[in-house]
């Protein structure tokens, strides 16, 4: 079992690699002479004006790195918001370190910052936006009438709930002035070429820490829906349910909406996904010798579910094959919370398998967070394999009533079963490896 965990954390290590944040930007962006490449967009350096950089998101300091070791003394001026521990040291673009997952002050002040940044541009100027999982608490400036101490109960209250990522920030667009594709409006009227490291199932750029320079398909309308779908009307401060309400009833315009003439100077890249990651993961699964295959880039409800499905999957492959097999899965599952425990969806999705694979021979199961976090924990995620149940009651847990608890931190703390990376300054959702060995 220890050769399985070490494979495991091996396959992770090389995943974790082919996303760093840095790297991708250097595989899409280049100076040639002149020209500046960007994906498949050409730029006549001698024909722009200043260049401004900006960004938000847990893996965006690499990226800046990347930019200033790319464009060096190009760049006019810039600024990113990043979570707390995430900054890296960079010479002309400021780093602004704030909250997640729930806005802070800093955070804030460090858009307000940005903001700054883009008054007054021209035609000819260019705006480099570096966009990473984590941005929508990172970014941000509440319309009129909300408090930061609304907006954070409203995030509290939907991290709850069980809402899927793209509905928590579609509510989050229609309670902010830079969000869903508002940014935009204060970059008018440079040029915005925006570079998106995606941690939203299927990459839509609309849900990507919220869309700041992206067009927004959602309404009002739909929010309204979303808060009734979760019983969140009573729960969410009277000032967000009123500005939804006048939304709704048509007294403040919508987000820009797909074929805004706003969108005619912009344009938007992804260049960093968990399909990459996966990739990654499978070319280092049969390296080391195991059959494998992706099952899904799109793992997603309860993360307890999942976890036992993909853990009895794992024995029933197992069984039937005559060699070391490797099941790989990634996204984003929820988990929808019935007590306070200490753990994440990760954490939580290990434990689930824990109790599926006791007592079963050769089978492990690793669960992680792309970006180093697991919930509000120190840890990335869990590995679980046959013994581990077993070992959790010699130390005297009891692994169901933990899962029932949402509590898997401590008992996996006890079992050595934790995976810490740290900050790993990118954010492509989750990585679920799965091995079986003979």
């Amino acid at each position: 079992m220890s050769n399985l965990r070490n494979h495991a954390q091996m396959i992770l290590h090389r995943a974790l690699a082919a996303v760093d944040p840095a790297a991708l930007f250097r595989a899409n962006v280049r100076v040639e002479g002149t020209k500046l490449h960007i994906c498949d967009l050409s730029l006549d350096l001698s024909a722009l004006g200043k260049i401004v950089v900006i960004g938000t998101g847990k893996g965006t300091a690499p990226m800046a790195q990347a930019a200033e070791e790319i464009l060096g003394d190009r760049i006019t001026a810039g600024a990113i918001t990043v979570k707390y521990g995430h900054g890296l040291p960079l010479k002309t673009i400021r780093v602004i370190e704030a909250g997640h997952p729930v806005i802070d002050q800093a955070g804030l002040d460090g858009t307000a910052e940005i903001l700054d940044l883009l008054r007054d541009l021209r035609e000819d100027d260019l705006v480099l936006a570096l966009i990473t999982g984590g941005g929508s608490a990172l970014l941000e400036l509440p319309a009129e009438g909300i408090t930061l101490k609304d907006l954070q109960a409203t995030t509290k209250a939907l991290l709850a709930c069980g809402a899927e990522i793209a509905e928590i920030n579609a509510l989050r667009k229609h309670l902010s002035r830079v969000k869903g594709g508002q940014l935009l409006r204060a970059a008018s009227p440079a040029r915005v070429v925006s570079l998106v490291v995606s941690d939203v199932i299927g990459d839509p750029p609309e849900a990507i820490s919220s869309g700041p320079t992206a067009p927004d398909p959602t309404t009002f309308a739909q929010v309204r829906g979303i808060i009734e779908k979760y019983h969140l009307r009573d729960q969410l401060p009277a000032s967000v349910i009123a500005h939804l309400d006048r939304g709704v009833r048509g007294e403040i315009p919508d987000t820009p909406q797909p074929g805004d003439p706003l969108f005619d100077r912009s344009a938007l890249r992804i260049i960093g996904s968990n399909r990459i990651l996966l990739e990654a993961a499978r070319e280092a699964a049969q390296e080391l010798g195991y059959g494998t295959l992706i099952l899904t880039d799109r793992l997603r409800g309860e993360a307890r579910d999942r976890g036992r499905q993909l853990a009895a999957l794992l024995k029933q492959v197992r069984a039937a094959s005559d060699h070391p097999v490797c099941l790989l899965a990634g996204g984003e599952p929820t988990v929808t919370f019935t007590s306070a425990g200490k753990g994440g969806r990760n954490q939580e999705l290990a434990l689930a398998a824990a109790l599926e694979l006791d007592g079963a021979a050769g089978c492990l199961l690793l669960s992680a967070g792309s970006d180093g976090t697991d919930g509000p924990t120190d840890a990335a995620g869990a590995w679980a394999d046959g013994s581990t149940a077993a070992r959790a009651r010699d130390h005297g847990f009891d692994p169901r009533g933990h899962l029932d608890r949402h509590d898997a931190y401590p008992l996996f703390a006890a079992v050595d079963g934790l995976i810490v990376t740290g900050p790993t300054r990118t954010n492509v959702m989750d990585l679920v490896v799965m091995l079986g060995g003979k």
